[in-house]
């Protein structure tokens, strides 16, 4: 019985390692932790090479890196200031830069309304894996 209370936990401490605060969701909900932090995006020179995943960075996709995440998982990203979201599917590592919980691709940023601004605070909720999304 303990273990199965860990196990179910691990989503929460895996996302809440990053950084942030972890926030438990609904239950019974496709998601499973919410992560508040910044976001930045990846600049343009970064086009066409090789992500952590293998997968070539293509900044008009809906891509983003993270830390801790599993390659394939699907993440809203939220501006709380503007309520703007995109969802993105985590492929690259990163951001490397201390406060910073996610990088985007030019396209997510773009959909966000960050682009001026370079960085803004977010906040991640952990959908799920490509299966679940349809991705």
């Amino acid at each position: 019985m303990k273990w199965r209370l860990a196990v179910l936990m691990l989503p929460a401490f895996a996302v809440s390692a990053c950084g942030g605060s972890a926030i438990s969701s609904a239950p019974n909900s496709a998601s499973y932790a919410v992560v508040d932090g910044v976001a930045s995006y990846y600049a343009d020179e970064y086009a066409g090479r090789p992500t952590a995943s293998g997968e070539l960075f293509d900044p008009s996709k809906m891509t983003a890196a993270h830390r801790t995440l599993p390659f394939g998982t699907v993440v809203r990203v939220t501006d709380p200031a503007t309520g703007r979201s995109v969802v993105v599917r985590i492929n690259d590592r990163g951001p490397f830069r201390p406060g910073r919980v996610i990088d985007l691709s030019r396209a997510a940023a773009a959909q966000l309304g960050i682009l001026r601004r370079g960085i803004a605070p977010v906040r991640l909720q952990v959908l799920g894996d490509r299966d679940i999304a349809g991705r």
